[in-house]
């Protein structure tokens, strides 16, 4: 053992990296007999002048098939090592598809399934059950033919009916339309999507679900460019109104969008009558300072119809339409799309609906950027009134929900 321990010392037998650094052993035995060579010098304690194998040892070699210790351990470690890993794959991989499964169960849908049939008259019949007198025989959007004789007399003042402001909306609407598009109106089943500004959709890659609907409708200045994978890139129309159309007609909407304006006060006519004549901008009037420069085409910018923010406050949001000006609610442009999508469509479901909890003063409302619940103090939208309308109507089983809220 002495010879063998010096020799081990003197780095003859085994270098730095564990080979044999016997140039001719090397050549003559080969690697695997220089390690059976080395271990029997080992257990003998005695180091060969040569490098000869007995033929008996390289027959009990052979014979047998042992194994040296160092290579049994190896394989014993390699294979526990796989085992744990494949384990552990296995594991993974089941979270991750029970995550997918509770996920889709809880909080979307299989849309393919749902554009397979049309669900043709059963949302009037549900809606009949949320609002009375229920009909689709109103005009989504206002015809100057329909004023130009004064033949559409509202009883009520904007932002619920037209009283008072015919003068200037006959000259908005010599300037726009009120078609809507044949590929639409042709349709026999419209599937629609009504796409909030909510925090949910970020990160949510609702994009793909949401190009696939017959309409998609868009609200104010949320932006579609740099968040395709989110919200999508389809927009069939956006509602809007003056303060709120700080977005670039071309670049966040598609080339045959439709544009309608929600007019909230009579200065919303004057403003996109300016816009879309070049006129001298006026500032005042607004609690919010619109664009001065909007480059939309008159032809695909519309008038809705005040009738629908009527229905949405008396009938969704039981508001008077008679309110002290001091205590003046109005409904959100989000929940006036939804009423505008029931009286218009066959299907509807809804993205990016919902405000966070009251108490999470740090929680972005918006997806695309970092305001809170705080600058919604001062409006005068009541969302906890509405949060309970929309959870009515998804109870009711008029809408669906492709998001949580």
């Amino acid at each position: 053992m002495g010879t063998f321990q010096s020799l081990k010392h003197n780095n003859r037998l085994i270098n730095q990296t564990g080979t044999a650094t016997w140039p001719f052993c090397r050549a003559s035995l080969g690697p695997g007999k220089l390690s059976s060579a080395i271990e029997r010098m080992a257990d003998s304690g005695n180091a060969p002048d040569s490098c000869e194998v007995t033929s008996s040892g390289r027959d009990e070699s052979n014979s047998h098939g042992v194994a040296p210790p160092l290579l049994i351990k190896m394989i014993n470690k390699s294979r526990w090592k796989m085992i744990l890993g494949l384990v552990f794959f296995l594991v993974m991989a089941w979270y991750y598809i029970s995550r997918e499964e509770r996920y889709i169960h809880l909080f979307s849908f299989p849309v393919q399934d749902v554009r397979m049939t049309c669900p043709r008259g059963e949302m009037e019949k549900r809606a009949t059950l949320l609002i009375g007198n229920y009909t689709r025989d109103h005009p989504m959007f206002l015809h100057l033919n329909d004023y130009f004789w004064v033949k559409n007399r509202s009883p009520y003042e904007l932002p619920y009916g037209t009283k008072g402001s015919e003068d200037i909306l006959l000259r908005v609407l010599a300037i726009t339309s009120y078609s809507v598009p044949e590929s639409i109106q042709s349709m026999k089943c419209r599937r629609c999507a009504v796409v909030g500004n909510g925090h949910q959709l970020r990160n949510s890659s609702m994009g793909e679900a949401i190009n696939k609907y017959d309409v998609v409708i868009r609200l104010n200045n949320a932006p579609v460019h740099g968040y395709e994978a989110d919200v999508g890139s389809k927009t069939t129309m956006r509602l809007f109104y003056p303060e709120s159309a700080h977005f670039d007609p071309r670049r966040e909407n598609n080339p045959d969008t439709l544009l309608v304006l929600v007019p909230f006060k009579p200065m919303d006519f004057q403003w996109l009558e300016m816009i879309l004549n070049d006129k001298k901008r006026v500032r005042k009037g607004f609690w919010k300072q619109p664009p001065l420069i909007w480059d939309a085409n008159p032809e695909q910018v519309r008038i809705l119809n005040p009738y629908f923010m009527e229905i949405t406050a008396a009938k969704l949001l039981n508001l008077s339409m008679k309110q002290p000006r001091k205590i003046k609610q109005k409904p959100t442009t989000g929940l006036l799309a939804i009423t505008l999508a029931l009286h218009f469509c066959d299907l509807v479901h809804i993205a990016g609906f919902g405000y966070p909890d009251s108490a999470n003063k740090k929680q972005t409302i918006h997806y695309y950027e970092q305001i809170t619940l705080k600058s919604m103090a001062a409006s005068e939208h009541n969302i906890s009134h509405e949060a309970l309308a929309i959870k009515r109507m998804l109870e009711l089983g008029v809408l669906k929900n492709l998001t949580h809220f």
